[in-house]
């Protein structure tokens, strides 16, 4: 099956000019076609047509999921918001505290990933050592990649870059695999003032994965 995804701008990788009204055709898992929205149309009429609002980038890149992912725990809400607050716990002394089994691990896991999926990311570095939790990463759809150099590990894919491109994982080119984001934004340049929390769909495989309600 075929759709075409189309935004105001498409920013479709690192140093590469916007393209406004610009579109990604995708089959299955891979782009097919990247290019102008009216001739992607034209020439594939019978296409699935998803207009979303912003910028079309590819997807993003986060760092230090061993840290993010193995060494905080994010509480469920409601069940454990009450007692133990919204906020992800860290620290050595807190999590012992918790007495956290695999069990827990993977289910923190998964409210992560959801939170991850929901800024845009597509895919994460670090050595995961907790099968629960590398399971719960796979089963999102997330890329693992081998552990990189990283500062202060964060769920914004944004932090400490010095330009959205920087996160940037990938270029959307024909045959490449389609996985992307959108993000609420007037244009590139406002994607790294606003925040990856602006993303209002992420596409990985060729699946919807994240859509903002």
């Amino acid at each position: 099956m075929l759709t075409l995804h189309t935004a105001d701008v498409l920013l479709s990788g690192p140093g590469r000019a916007p393209l406004p009204a610009g579109a990604v055709l995708v089959e299955g898992d891979r782009i097919a076609r990247v290019g102008p929205y009216e001739e992607l149309a034209a020439a594939w009429p019978h296409a699935r047509v998803r207009r979303w609002p912003g910028v079309l980038t590819p997807g993003l890149l986060v760092r230090g999921a061993d840290v993010l992912l193995e060494r905080t725990y994010y509480p469920d809400d409601p069940y454990e918001t009450a007692e133990l607050g919204s906020d992800p716990i860290t620290g050595a002394g807190a999590l012992a505290d918790l007495k956290l089994t695999e069990s827990r691990w993977g289910n923190s896991a998964r409210r992560a990933t959801q939170k991850l999926l929901a800024r845009g990311v597509v895919a994460v570095t670090g050595r995961l050592t907790v099968p629960a939790v590398r399971t719960a990463v796979v089963r999102s759809g997330l890329t693992i990649l081998p552990p990189a150099a990283v500062g202060e590990p964060s769920l914004d894919p944004f932090a400490g870059r010095r330009s959205a491109e920087e996160a940037f994982h990938g270029a959307l080119d024909a045959d490449a695999p389609a996985r992307f984001a959108v993000f609420a934004v007037p244009g590139p340049a406002e994607l790294l003032a606003q925040g990856a929390t602006t993303c209002v769909a992420t596409v990985i495989g060729g699946r919807l994965l994240h859509r903002r309600r």
